[in-house]
Order: structure tokens, then C-alpha cells, then sequence
């Protein structure tokens, strides 16, 4: 897995990741809206600290690159395969937005490595309370569930969780009282629907198999061809 790991740093580098831990959430301001495209206005204050024009933000999971900023917001444009994969088609003013910087080389990855680049969206079908544990069940097509296992990683709207359980339609996250406190998950509703972007080493892995498929197994071999070693 470590090998795995360095080769999805490797193939990344030339973009900004995340971790999926959120370090405040913001308040959409202004939305303007074309035909197929937006431009946003977020108020925010941690994360404009040390920003600067063409920062990445992720944004409810949506990796955004600041256009402009002050001391209380930063604007951002939407481009059209954002707008078409992800939930912000129905962002208003006035909407609270999970927010990240992005990482430094040097951070501690104590979420999962998020790109920002969002995969779907899901609707919330069930909120369970489970004593200080809050249970959501999501809907997922698919071809995106194949790539969600048990235990393993996903980012909502941008948070890093953990998958309590995978069926034929749906997956499940258990929030701890921390992500319920410093994230927008607990306003959400029956219905409501979020942005999902699966573990990216899963993609990795499928895109490794497939070519190498009829050329013997995905081995150390392999990995040292592909120059990932």
C-alpha cells in the first residue's frame, strides 16, 4: 500500500490535494449564475489567513481556486463539470459550506488523500441518531459503489469519513460528535443531497489492473516499469 501511496503523491504533484479534515465552515455570500457556469462568494476567515489568488479551496468537497479575496471572503468561479457533477447547481446565499485549505508537503494526513474532484452526488435517504453517534445512509450509483468498501475512506461534501457499510444501492457513515460540530452534516435532511468523491487509490488500483491485464500480475515488477518505484 505504501507503494501506492507514493505513486498517487508522484502522479499528483502538479496539483493541490486535501485531507478531508474541514477547518471551518463558510457562509455563501453571492451567487451568480450563467448558463451552465457560476461565480461564488464565500464569507470565511481561517482559511484566508495566508491565502492568496490561485489557492485551491476545497469547497464541500469541490476544489475551487480563489479569483479574489478581502479580509472576510474570497470569490471563486464554478466551471460547467462542476456545476454538472456536484451539488452546487443549487447553492444560494446564505448556504453554510465546509471549507480546507490545501495541504502542505510537510501536514499531517489525518484524513485520506481528496483531491476535490467530485465523482457524484448522493441523496441522504436515512439520519439514525446511535447515542453521541449520528448514522447516514447515502445512495450512490453503481458504477461509484464499486469503488466504496467497508472501512474504507470517502469525502461528503469534502469531510473525510469512514464507510460503516456498503449494500446494492447505498453506503453508510457513523459521525462522531467532533465532525458534528465542525461540519455542515448534522443541517442536512432526509433527501438532501451531497457531493461524493470516492478514495482515489481505488481508481489507481482499477487503472493499474486494467493495463495491465494479459501482461501477468500487478506486481513490484510492474509498479518499477511504470516508473512508481
Amino acid at each position: 500500500m505504501i507503494f501506492i501511496l507514493r505513486a498517487i503523491l508522484i502522479q499528483n504533484i502538479n496539483f493541490d490535494m486535501f485531507t478531508g479534515i474541514i477547518e471551518e465552515i463558510g457562509i455563501v455570500n453571492f451567487v451568480q449564475k450563467g448558463t451552465r457556469s457560476s461565480k461564488i462568494t464565500i464569507a470565511a476567515g481561517k482559511i484566508l489567513e495566508d491565502i492568496k489568488v490561485g489557492d485551491s479551496i476545497n469547497t464541500d468537497g469541490v476544489c475551487l481556486t480563489v479569483t479574489s479575496f478581502t479580509t472576510d471572503h474570497f470569490m471563486a468561479d464554478i466551471m460547467p463539470e462542476s456545476m454538472d457533477r456536484s451539488s452546487f447547481r443549487m447553492l444560494k446565499p446564505g448556504n453554510r459550506i465546509n471549507l480546507e485549505r490545501a495541504i502542505r508537503l510537510s501536514d499531517r494526513l489525518g484524513g485520506h488523500l481528496v483531491s476535490g474532484h467530485i465523482d457524484d452526488t448522493g441523496t441522504i435517504l436515512k439520519i439514525r441518531k446511535d447515542e453521541n453517534a449520528v448514522w447516514l445512509t447515502i445512495s450512490a450509483e453503481k458504477q461509484w459503489l464499486r469503488y466504496i468498501v467497508e472501512k474504507g475512506s470517502i469525502a461528503i461534501d469534502g469531510i473525510s469519513l469512514t464507510v460503516a457499510h456498503v449494500d446494492y444501492n447505498s453506503f453508510g457513515v457513523s459521525i462522531i460528535p467532533h465532525t458534528q460540530s465542525v461540519t455542515t452534516l448534522l443541517s442536512k435532511t432526509t433527501g438532501d443531497i451531497v457531493n461524493i468523491e470516492c478514495d482515489i487509490i481505488a481508481k489507481y488500483i482499477e487503472k493499474l489492473a486494467n493495463e495491465n491485464k494479459g501482461q501477468g500480475k500487478l506486481d513490484m515488477n510492474f509498479l518499477a516499469e511504470q516508473g512508481f518505484l
